[in-house]
């Protein structure tokens, strides 16, 4: 094995970051099951994708996506939902304090939305430092992409292209037109699958 394989984390690895930093059962079900969604829907993904793309790199990515999320828990179990936000850069700060190469922490850093660019931060004033948050990598568009297609709602929900692309909106035509770009090179899930195992429902 080289050092770069052996830097990647393995599923048991990362089940045990989450039950250790989970605040609760509850919040541990809600995120820890929402990343292994993430990881079969990147995973149905990589199998259609003609670009090479690491696919273990692809699997820890998405298993720690949203461990940041865990940080956002009060001491009465309640999520901080206005500062929800700042999750990525949690969990980015989180991975690198524990040790974790970038190539790791930084799929927490660069999923969210379609990319936060500096100019998003400064215009939208959100509580990040100011800085660029957009996925650089195959490997982190491919997170960032999956992680499109679930959401964390109550009740936790499949989301179609059509859905996001209207939620996504109103934040601009830019963004839009970034989505339809990784429709475009990755193809779409199969939801209806996956809602179905999970018993979730697909919106």
């Amino acid at each position: 094995m080289t050092i770069e394989t052996l830097a990647i984390p393995t599923d048991e690895q990362i089940r045990s970051l989450h039950e250790r930093y989970a605040p609760t059962e509850e919040a541990f079900e809600l995120v820890y099951t929402h990343c292994r969604i993430v990881c079969a829907l990147a995973e149905q993904l990589l199998d259609r994708c003609r670009s090479p793309l690491n696919a273990d790199l692809v699997r820890a990515g998405s298993l720690l996506h949203d461990i940041g999320v865990y940080r956002l828990y009060g001491a009465a179990g309640q999520l901080d939902h206005d500062n929800y936000i700042r999750h990525g850069v949690l969990g980015h700060a989180l991975l690198r304090d524990l040790g974790f190469p970038e190539r790791i922490s930084r799929f927490c850093s660069r999923h969210t939305g379609v990319g936060l660019t500096r100019d998003d931060v400064l215009r939208q004033c959100l509580p990040l430092p100011v800085g660029d948050y957009t996925a650089d990598t195959g490997e982190e568009q491919m997170v960032m992409y999956a992680d499109k297609f679930h959401s964390k709602t109550t009740p936790p929900s499949f989301v179609s292209a059509k859905s996001y692309v209207a939620s996504v909106r109103r934040f601009g035509a830019d963004k839009v037109a970034r989505f339809e770009e990784m429709v475009e090179r990755f193809g779409v899930p199969d939801l209806a699958q996956l809602a179905h195992r999970y018993q979730q429902p697909l919106t």
